[in-house]
């Protein structure tokens, strides 16, 4: 008799498993069913289809070779069926069957052998009176963006995202860039994308989405949401009133778990089905993946909950290899991520330098900035890049960036994303081999600069000062008593010479040791270049002279650019 198998959710995880499931054993019979209509469709694409970008959101349900995932495709091209509209209400583990309701409200059990479970996420619900009226949604379902689109396709002037996430900057950059919706997003932390990236990376973010016209309000909560004949009309928060068309509440997702929970199998406290690294459940023969289980991350030891789509995917792949009788296993998760805001690309992997001390960690992290490719070759992009370094091991935890080329920075991030695992140290990384050419890199890649820089830092060869405390600091430069000494070439230094002369003094790097003198040493001094590393030379010099007081600028004032400040324009 053949292998029963019922799939419970139809979006990214099931259908994977699925097919999965019968390509390695093609006698199985396989029933997906799930309570939407439209399934098996690229959920992370919603954002450019409302966009604009992706213009059908049919096209979210194509194969490559444009064919429809839809019931008839799967019955046809993959041989197993497929239930739309159709419920799972509760399992009984016992006699091993799924009770269902179909759509007309007719309900029957489906016996199965192994059983596996893609219920994916629900939007976090905040207790914000008005979240029901007209024009306020989540991004939850591929239903709900068609829904938005006909609203903003019939003309929408301002909109509020409420939440600072992925997804929520990603929705602000669509109606901002393609509609020229005038867009607000209000974050309660004090910086977009918290746990994702560290303050400065998320500053230069914040920067980069004000100049494209969307304003950003962070430490700022919203209270209730208020209407005018059954639509929003404003929005208001502990510190302001924004008047509003359309509002979108994106601020997380949560694990639809109660299905596992009402039926006993084991989930976690805080939400998410827990399972083994062959994505079995509780139950040998119920396994679970995607949005709504919890898995290890790889670099903290601890269960974490990571709802992306590209691991449901992978996930899928191992179910449907261990239900026909495999045995693979998932390891975990490290965290990648990659966000397109306007025309920079924003990414990282591990642990930042907040959610690292968070968790225990003895760290710091050193900021780079270094051209892409040689920089003798003419076309060419600046990488930013903050690598995250455990102090007693030297152990490399994490890795952020930001590039105007989101395929540069993404280069950098997957390299660092298959090692991280494998727990690197910085010898790993400044030694990583990478594929040079001068149209495609650099012979010392920026990554392995991060690394070196990062070493120097733990060995004390390089005593830093970080971007954000600079600016700090350059804000009470008077009680400070500070001193700038700029590395680079008088054409670079003369407009902050000229304009701070008490504060503000230009010694090129090549000139430090015949000038020694003209240093100050009751004076706070920071040295500073475009990037760091003539700094960082001119400091060796200095220390090696028995000057031990100056820091030295990390990434520079190419990186100082990027997060908005400029002393050249301070006033």
């Amino acid at each position: 008799m053949s292998l029963k198998v019922v799939v419970i959710g139809g979006v990214a995880l099931g259908p994977k498993a699925a097919c999965r499931i019968k390509r390695v054993a093609p006698d199985a019979d396989v029933t997906m069913v799930d309570a939407s209509k439209l399934i098996s469709y690229g959920g992370c694409g919603i954002p450019y289809y409302v966009s604009g970008d992706v213009s059908d959101h049919q096209q979210l349900q194509e194969t490559s070779f444009h064919m429809v995932r839809d019931e008839q495709f799967f019955q046809d091209c993959k041989d197993f069926k497929v239930m739309t509209e159709t419920r799972a209400l509760s399992i009984d583990r016992k006699t091993k069957t799924v009770l269902v309701q179909h759509r007309d409200g007719a309900q029957t059990t489906l016996p199965y052998d192994k059983l596996v479970l893609g219920t994916g996420s629900t939007p976090r619900k905040l207790p914000i009176p008005g979240r029901e009226l007209g024009n306020v949604f989540t991004v939850a379902t591929l239903d709900e963006a068609i829904r938005i689109k006909e609203q903003v396709a019939h003309g929408v002037g301002s909109a509020v995202v409420v939440g600072g996430g992925f997804i929520g900057l990603e929705m602000a950059e669509a109606f901002a860039d393609m509609w020229g919706i005038e867009t607000t997003v209000v974050e309660v932390a004090d910086q977009i994308m918290p746990g994702f990236m560290s303050k400065a990376m998320a500053t230069i973010a914040e920067k980069h989405l004000a100049e494209n016209g969307v304003t950003v309000l962070t430490s700022e909560m919203v209270q209730v949401i208020e209407g005018e004949d059954g639509k929003v009309a404003r929005v208001v928060t502990n510190k302001r009133t924004i008047e509003t068309e359309l509002v979108i509440l994106a601020v997380g997702v949560v694990p639809n778990d109660t299905l596992a929970r009402e039926a006993g199998l084991l989930c976690s406290e805080r939400g998410g089905i827990v399972v083994s690294k062959t994505m079995q459940t509780s139950d040998p023969d119920i396994y679970a993946g995607g949005d709504c289980v919890l898995v290890e991350n790889m670099v903290t030891g601890k269960p974490g909950y990571y709802p992306l789509g590209s691991l449901a995917n992978r996930q899928g792949r191992i179910i449907g290899t261990n239900v026909a009788g495999g045995r693979e296993t998932f390891d975990g998760a490290i965290g990648t991520y990659i966000i397109k805001l306007f025309e920079y690309g924003f990414a990282g992997t591990g642990l930042s330098l907040p959610v690292a001390l968070r968790e225990g960690f003895d760290a710091f992290s050193t900021h780079v900035m270094m051209s892409d490719h040689s920089h003798f070759y003419p076309k060419r992009d600046m990488v930013s890049l903050e690598i995250v370094v455990e102090r007693n091991t030297g152990r490399v935890l994490g890795l952020q960036g930001v590039c105007h080329n989101g395929d540069s920075i993404k280069d950098r991030i997957d390299a660092m994303a298959a090692i991280l695992k494998y727990r690197p140290t910085l010898r790993d990384v400044s030694n990583m081999e990478l594929a040079y050419a001068p149209p495609f890199g650099s012979a010392m890649d920026v990554l392995n600069a991060a690394a070196n820089a990062a070493e120097n830092i733990l060995m004390g060869r390089n005593v830093p000062i970080q971007p954000l405390e600079f600016a700090k600091l350059w804000e009470n430069r008077v009680n400070e008593n500070l001193l700038c000494i700029d590395t680079r070439e008088w054409g670079n230094a003369e407009p902050f010479v000229t304009k701070y002369p008490e504060f503000w003094k230009n010694i090129p790097q090549g000139q430090i040791k015949d000038r020694l003198g003209e240093i100050p040493r009751d004076k706070k001094i920071v040295l500073l270049c475009n990037t760091g590393g003539r700094s960082y030379e001119s400091q060796v010099i200095l220390r090696h002279a028995g000057f031990l007081e100056p820091v030295n600028l990390q990434g520079g004032m190419g990186f100082i650019k990027q997060l908005g400040f400029d002393p050249s324009q301070d006033d």
